[in-house]
């Protein structure tokens, strides 16, 4: 399958949740921005520059690490970690997103509109749950979630 079809899987499942997939193109061609709940979800189709190989990834900013109690913060991560299904709570730099990735080859519409809703379903509740846990610990509202 060409790179431009798996887009077309993509668009299929926006247009599933109510949402024009143009109005939520990012900036490069195979990526996507929009709200699922009350989380962001971006939604990238983009060629490995490893393995030349396309792939699929479904991440959402869900919160900047705590300023204070990070052991125990981190310790509710991992052992949340363990109860997801298909997606995994990573750091980057100092925020924790929610991530989903894999190769392209033998992706189906069931598992793009999976994805999208496990992402953004996990990420807004978590994100209610540990930023209530940890709300004296973590930076003012509004910071910055650039990737």
């Amino acid at each position: 399958m060409e790179i431009k079809e798996y887009y077309t899987l993509v668009e299929n499942s926006i247009k599933a949740l109510g949402v024009d997939p143009n109005a939520c193109k990012g900036e490069k061609e195979g990526q996507y921005n929009l709200k699922k709940g009350g989380a962001s979800v971006w939604i990238d189709i983009f060629d490995s520059q490893i393995n030349s190989r396309p792939y699929f990834q479904v991440m959402s900013p869900m919160l900047q690490i705590p300023q204070s109690n990070r052991e125990a913060f981190f310790q509710d991560l991992l052992e949340i970690n363990y109860e997801l299904y298909s997606v995994a709570m990573v750091k980057f730099k100092d925020w924790i997103y929610l991530k989903f990735v894999r190769e392209c080859e033998g992706l189906s519409q069931i598992e793009v509109d999976t994805a999208i809703d496990r992402v953004g379903f996990y990420s807004d509740d978590f994100y209610k749950k540990l930023s209530f846990k940890y709300k004296n610990d973590l930076a003012a509202p509004g910071a910055n979630t650039d990737k």
